[in-house]
């Protein structure tokens, strides 16, 4: 998948402590969602793609979202899908905070809900290539479109869905759909996996 780059987003402020580091570099360990702010209610900006690096500015305390910089500018990544090089292993960043330098919430945080109805439940990418679905497939979804249902996480391949998320089906096709924290999925019904994530 081409990656994509996202535009500038309103400055972070920074807090070091202790042994807490910035400007380390990261990368994805599947296509991430990169979004304007901390949360799942937050518009996607762009795209992290899998093995794309990054620079980590730091993470919200006692939160997954961190903020990253990238060529194309700023913005905030889940961290169950995020990597770093940390006394010489590769850790996910989720595993190991106390690494991790500290940044504030954007101010505008109290703007966006957080009544999540759950939670993606994370899980290693899909290890096969999904191939792209047949364009009368894309379409129906897209001119199909659900209000979305918000949850926890981030919407990645290989992560699966509560059994609380109803799904749609989508005529003569394997899968099923529904759109998750604004984006539309591609869901195996049997084990309510991410198969693709429509963008």
């Amino acid at each position: 998948m081409k990656s994509l780059l996202f535009p500038a987003v309103a400055g972070m402020l920074t807090v070091m402590s202790g042994a807490a580091f910035a400007d380390t570099a990261v990368s994805a360990v599947t296509d991430l969602n990169v979004r304007a702010g901390p949360g799942p209610q937050y518009p996607v900006i762009g795209v992290l793609a899998a093995g794309q690096s990054a620079t980590l500015n730091g993470c919200i305390e006692n939160s997954k979202w961190c903020t990253i910089a990238e060529a194309g500018g700023q913005g905030w990544v889940y961290s169950d899908y995020v990597t770093a090089d940390i006394g010489g292993s590769r850790v996910v960043l989720t595993e190991r905070r106390s690494n991790v330098a500290v940044v504030s919430p954007p101010d505008d945080i109290g703007n966006y809900s957080t009544d999540y109805t759950g939670a993606i439940i994370a899980s290693d990418p899909v290890v096969d290539d999904f191939p792209p679905p047949p364009a009368e497939v894309r379409t129906y979804v897209d001119t199909h479109r659900l209000d979305p249902i918000y949850l926890e996480g981030e919407v990645v391949t290989g992560a699966t869905l509560p059994d609380t998320v109803e799904l749609r089906e989508i005529p003569d096709y394997n899968y099923r759909y529904v759109y998750v924290n604004g984006q539309p999925a591609l869901i195996d019904p049997d084990t309510r996996r991410i198969m693709y994530v429509v963008r």
